[in-house]
């Protein structure tokens, strides 16, 4: 069990990379368009994955994370400047 670790790490990252790819808007992907990042990825399993997440992962991943978007979530008037200036 042990010697199959290896490859499932290895292959966990290339599912990663691939998934992560297809799901960043093609805005967003850096350096090759899309469609190559996929064919970079599946042709050149290891190598591919790697430079996914060097070249072509869009920036701002805190944390390895999310996509980079910040999303517009309500605030309270405590959080808001605007509401508390008219205080």
């Amino acid at each position: 069990m042990v010697r199959y670790l290896p490859l499932l790490l290895v292959l966990a990252v290339i599912v990663w990379a691939l998934v992560e790819c297809l799901q960043t808007p093609s805005t967003e992907v850096r350096a090759l368009p899309k469609l190559v990042w996929v064919a970079v990825i599946v042709l050149l399993p290891i190598l591919g994955a790697v430079a996914w997440f060097v070249a072509g992962r869009p920036t701002g991943h805190p944390g390895g994370g999310g996509s980079g978007r910040t999303l517009s979530r309500p605030m309270g008037p405590d959080d808001d400047p605007d509401f508390l200036r008219r205080l």
